[in-house]
């Protein structure tokens, strides 16, 4: 008999962190419609066929792919009370070797935002990759305006590093961004800058 391979799920006081399903369809097109307006400034452009089912169902098995070699871990946020999404998270570009890091990004949608989910979120994510995927190093970029960002990465313990000129192309322009990271035995103490 082959045995069912048990599913990638984190839980947090008022959260379940998991990969997306393909039942999650509705629900992420309903919430990324929804939140568009206030989303965009902060993304890359949406490509043509980004609320389609079939892109959709090619971000569920790249998630599952991704967990399963080790490269990637893309995760849901559902509130627990009701099953709500809320939002997703990913740590990214998972680098073993010398390294062992990873790269993280977030999303809320609109009304989830600011009431601190994703810190928890965040909180957990980084504590799974440091206790349980033996990371050293956790980075994170925003825009430097999106005091919003700045504010929730350090409040959840990342530490200003500094700037990458033309990093990522966001709303169809090369922007600059603002660096920065977590260390697993962070010894740098507070930061004044950035």
């Amino acid at each position: 008999m082959l045995g069912r391979r048990r599913r990638f799920r984190l839980d947090t006081e008022r959260l379940v962190l998991r990969p997306p399903q393909h039942g999650d369809f509705n629900a992420w097109v309903s919430l990324r419609v929804e939140s568009q307006a206030y989303l965009t400034p902060w993304e890359p452009s949406w490509a043509q066929d980004h609320l389609t089912r079939r892109a959709f169902t090619n971000r569920v098995y790249w998630a599952n792919r991704s967990i399963a070699a080790g490269t990637a871990v893309p995760l849901f946020l559902f509130r627990r009370e009701d099953e709500q999404l809320l939002g997703a998270i990913t740590l990214d570009n998972i680098r073993r070797g010398p390294a062992q890091s990873g790269v993280l990004g977030y999303w809320t949608g609109q009304p989830f935002a600011r009431h601190g989910y994703m810190r928890e979120t965040i909180a957990a994510l980084v504590h799974h990759a440091f206790e349980r995927l033996d990371l050293s190093r956790i980075e994170a970029a925003c825009l430097p305006e999106n005091v919003a960002s700045r504010g929730l990465l350090e409040r959840s313990g990342f530490k200003y590093e500094g700037v990458a000129q033309s990093y990522l192309q966001i709303n169809g322009r090369w922007r600059t961004h603002v660096l920065y990271a977590a260390l697993r035995g962070d010894r740098r103490g507070k930061t004044q800058v950035g």
